[in-house]
């Protein structure tokens, strides 16, 4: 039986964003300036923010003929990038775990983080497939020259039908579009969870609760005081975009890890009562 585990990736697996590790103090950016002219950009251009944040970022780096953008740095520099606590063994066990209740694990990312950097991590290696942030580059491979993906909040939800229909790229639009009967499908909705930690996954969260599986609202336990948080916490319950809400913690036997095995417990017992 095929589940899959989707996960954004900043704020969610790893602390802030990933290219406030490494790259951007590489580069000197101020990541205040930077982000206040990206969301200018946007509204000028009437344009996608995160099209015009991977622009921009491009252009400065250019400006200053480095090659921090090269495939090669983004992996360097991912390595930079604080994960949250037990993430690094959280996979091992988890598909240990699935593996002694007849449970097949897939996991995925589905995140506006660039792409190299997450692969970069010492959890780069753990999913069947990411879905994040690319660019295309100069023959010589240092330069960045357009986004080759640009994955916003409303577009995370067709690598979703990716994921419920094998399809493990990103190009091809004729495979995803193509009809398949949802019985027939490699992944279905009802044995997914998804992750996620605030705006930017909610329509995520939406399409998998609303196709029967479950969605995850994570949060960093070192921002709880913040209103902000709080806010943004109580918002997910109120308009029922989560069925759950727990710290960031992947610890062994920490909420989030009761909870989702918990819900593998789920999947199996509907799976046995449909069989």
């Amino acid at each position: 039986m095929k589940c899959a585990l989707i996960y954004d990736f900043d704020g969610t697996l790893a602390e802030g964003d990933c290219a406030q590790h490494g790259l951007m103090p590489a580069l000197g950016i101020n990541m205040t300036d930077f982000w206040d002219e990206v969301k200018q950009r946007a509204k000028s251009d009437d344009g996608d923010e995160i099209l015009s944040y991977l622009g921009l970022l491009a252009e400065k780096t250019n400006a200053l003929n480095s090659d921090e953008l090269s495939e090669s740095n983004l992996i360097k520099h991912g390595g930079a990038i604080p994960l949250f606590s037990g993430v690094d063994t959280w996979f091992d066990r988890i598909n240990n775990y699935a593996k002694k209740h007849g449970l097949e694990l897939n996991h995925y990312i589905i995140s506006s983080g660039l792409d190299a950097m997450i692969r970069g991590t010492v959890i780069g290696d753990k999913f069947r497939k990411i879905y994040a942030c690319k660019y295309h580059y100069s023959p010589d491979g240092k330069k960045a020259t357009w986004a080759a993906q640009a994955i916003n909040y409303t577009t995370k939800t067709q690598f979703l039908f990716r994921i419920n229909k094998g399809i493990d790229n990103s190009w091809d639009n004729a495979a995803v579009n193509k009809f398949i009967e949802p019985e027939l499908r490699e992944i279905p909705f009802q044995n997914m969870i998804f992750f996620g930690d605030g705006d930017t996954d909610i329509p995520s969260m939406k399409m998998v609760r609303y196709q029967g599986g479950f969605s995850l609202a994570v949060f960093d336990q070192k921002k709880w005081k913040s209103v902000a948080t709080q806010e943004k916490v109580e918002k997910l319950i109120a308009e029922e975009r989560a069925n759950y809400v727990v710290p960031a913690i992947y610890d062994e036997g920490s909420q989030l890890d009761v909870t989702v095995k918990g819900l593998l417990q789920l999947f199996k017992r509907k799976n046995q009562s449909f069989g």
